[in-house]
């Protein structure tokens, strides 16, 4: 009976240690933390870092900071993660087929220009990024690219001299009101709906937004009262016997 005693202890503190590393667990994918290594200047949209308009080649972390179904917040970090070099506003675009890597797409710019982030897809899903320009940058991409850019007109700052930390910051609150709308190659305006692809009909939801608020905390404070009231429970049974 000590020995099932014992046996028990173990099984409840390995069940707390679990508990204890689910949130790291679940974090990469909460957050869809992705790093990512560029071999040449790759220019970026959003608020920016003053003077980080164009990211020299390295590698760089990407991460979620804010949710909604029609748009999310991207935040490109330093390798190291303690300096936040952008963050982006964002339209979620549909592909047809998952892949089980990271896959970030680029709009081609002429000789000697780097080349423009245009989205980022997280491995396995098939809602990625698309990254939205301010409206003048974002005609001059269309035009030279010959593809179609999302922009949006608010007035948001393009550069700020401190990083950007949570998303009840007023800048992250002007991306995530702002109106966004696309320009064609030609010069015309369009709506989103004509260059953003729509998911299909029978798609569920579950892909659509990255809740908020996931917290995995009721859990684990279940599974230490379980594993408090299981311990207990084999403690007294064992002076019984």
């Amino acid at each position: 009976m000590i020995n099932l005693f014992k046996a028990a202890t173990t099984v409840c503190g390995v069940a707390l240690l679990g508990a204890a590393l689910a949130p790291s667990v679940k974090a990469d994918d909460w957050n869809r933390k992705t790093v990512v290594t560029f071999s040449g200047p790759v220019e970026i949209p959003g608020v920016h870092l003053t003077g980080w308009g164009v990211l020299p080649a390295g590698t760089y972390v990407f991460k979620i900071l804010n949710s909604q179904s029609d748009r999310h917040i991207v935040q490109i970090f330093s390798k190291d993660e303690k300096t936040i070099y952008a963050t982006i506003l964002a339209i979620p675009n549909y592909r047809l087929q998952a892949t089980d890597k990271t896959v970030i797409t680029f709009r081609e710019r002429p000789a000697g220009e780097p080349e423009a982030l245009r989205a980022w897809f997280y491995p396995g899903r098939n809602w990625g990024e698309e990254f939205v320009y301010p409206k003048a940058r974002a005609m001059e991409i269309a035009k030279s690219t010959n593809t179609p850019v999302l922009f949006t007109a608010a007035e948001i700052p393009a550069e700020v001299a401190a990083p950007i930390m949570t998303a009840d910051e007023p800048v992250v609150v002007q991306l995530q009101q702002a109106p966004v709308m696309a320009y064609q190659p030609t010069g015309d305006e369009v709506q989103l709906a004509e260059v953003v692809t729509a998911p299909p009909a029978d798609t569920g939801t579950a892909d659509r937004a990255l809740p908020a608020t996931a917290s995995t905390l009721p859990l684990i404070a279940l599974m230490g009262l379980l594993a408090l009231f299981s311990a207990m429970a084999f403690r007294v049974l064992g002076k019984r016997v």
